[in-house]
C-alpha cells in the first residue's frame, strides 16, 4: 500500500474499492503545482475531489481531475501578479530586512482577506456543510484550510515543506533546537560554531516575534467565526498528518514527530536514463577513485529521485 494512500486511509477512512469525498484549499502559486499532482492522482485512485480557491489566482484553474469552487476576492489579478513577483525577485538574495518583511507582509495580508471573504461567504460555505467531506487536503501555510476543517470538524492532511517561524516544529511540539539546526536564510549547516548558533538562536527569536506580527490577524479570526477561544498554533497542532516534501538526502538532518512523512521527491518527473555512451564519457573523464565514487553515488540519487513519485504515490 502506498504511503500517501495509507495516510489518507487511516485519516479520512478511505479505501481502494469505495473512494471518499475530499475537500482540498490549496494556496496560488508554486504552492499548487506539487499539490495538483497529488490531487490527480487521489482521483484516479477513485475519490471525488472538491477544490476551493478564491476566483482571482494565478495557477488553480479548473481541470477534469476535480469540481472547482471559487469565491470572490477584492484584489485584481493585476495585483496578485505584481506581489508575487516582487516577492519572488531576489528571494535568495540578502536584502534589508524592512524590504523583506514588506513583501512578506503584502502577501499575508492578500491570502488573509481572500480568507475572511471564504468563510463570509454563506453559500460556498452552506455546500461545504452539506457535502459531508471525508476530509480536508491543504498546505497550511496560511491556515484557512485548516480554520474550514475546525468548522466542519473533519480530519486534516497537510501537504508542506515547512512553515514560516518553525511554525511546523511547534504545532507537532518536535524540538528543534537552535544549536544544531540552522534557521532558513542564514545558510549556516548543521555544524556551526559558537557565534554561529549564538546568530541561529537571534534569527529564530526574532522571526518568532515577525510572525506573531503577521499571523496575529488570524487569532481574531479564529475567535470570531468558530466561535471559540483557540489560537492559531492549536489549529495547526490538529493536523492528522503532516506530508513533508523534505528528504535528508538533500537536507539538513531535523528531528521528526510520528505523524510527520517525508515525501521529498514528490514532484520529480521520469526522464530517460543516461545512454552507456554518456556514462562512458563521464566516467572516462573522472579516473580517480574518489571522482567515480562520487559520480556513482549522485546517479544513485538521481534514481531513487525519479522513481519516488510512481513508488509513493
Amino acid at each position: 500500500m502506498s504511503v500517501i494512500y495509507s495516510l489518507f486511509h487511516t485519516t479520512v477512512v478511505l479505501t481502494f474499492s469505495e473512494g471518499g469525498k475530499l475537500l482540498v484549499i490549496p494556496i496560488d502559486g508554486s504552492h499548487w503545482l506539487s499539490m495538483r499532482l497529488v490531487v490527480e492522482r487521489l482521483r484516479h485512485r477513485g475519490h471525488e475531489i472538491v477544490v476551493v480557491a478564491p476566483e482571482i489566482n494565478l495557477r488553480i484553474g479548473v481541470s477534469m481531475h476535480y469540481t472547482m469552487k471559487t469565491y470572490p476576492v477584492s484584489y485584481t489579478r493585476e495585483f496578485v501578479e505584481t506581489e508575487f513577483k516582487k516577492l519572488g525577485y531576489k528571494s535568495f538574495i540578502p536584502q534589508p530586512f524592512l524590504e523583506k518583511f514588506s513583501k512578506i507582509a503584502n502577501i499575508t495580508t492578500m491570502f488573509f482577506d481572500s480568507c475572511k471573504r471564504l468563510l463570509s461567504n454563506k453559500e460556498l460555505m452552506k455546500y461545504l456543510e452539506e457535502s459531508m467531506f471525508d476530509g480536508v487536503f491543504m498546505d497550511p501555510f496560511f491556515p484557512c484550510g485548516q480554520i474550514v476543517a475546525e468548522h466542519l470538524s473533519i480530519p486534516s492532511v497537510y501537504l508542506v515543506r515547512g512553515l514560516p517561524c518553525s511554525l511546523d516544529f511547534h504545532a507537532t511540539l518536535c524540538p528543534n533546537p537552535p544549536s544544531y539546526i540552522p534557521r532558513y536564510f542564514t545558510q549556516y549547516t548543521d555544524h556551526m560554531g559558537f557565534f554561529q548558533r549564538l546568530g541561529n538562536l537571534l534569527v529564530s527569536l526574532s522571526s518568532t516575534l515577525t510572525c506573531r506580527f503577521l499571523y496575529s490577524p488570524y487569532d481574531h479570526l479564529i475567535k470570531e467565526f468558530l466561535q471559540q477561544e483557540a489560537t492559531l498554533l492549536e489549529l495547526l497542532s490538529h493536523a492528522s498528518i503532516w506530508l513533508m516534501k523534505y528528504d535528508f538526502v538533500f537536507e539538513y538532518p531535523r528531528p521528526v514527530m510520528p505523524n510527520m512523512v517525508l515525501i521529498g521527491g514528490i514532484t520529480c518527473t521520469r526522464e530517460k536514463l543516461l545512454s552507456k555512451m554518456n556514462l562512458g564519457w563521464c566516467f572516462s573523464h573522472h579516473q580517480s577513485p574518489h571522482s567515480r565514487q562520487h559520480l556513482e553515488q549522485l546517479f544513485h540519487v538521481q534514481c531513487w529521485s525519479v522513481g519516488f513519485l510512481d513508488m509513493n504515490v
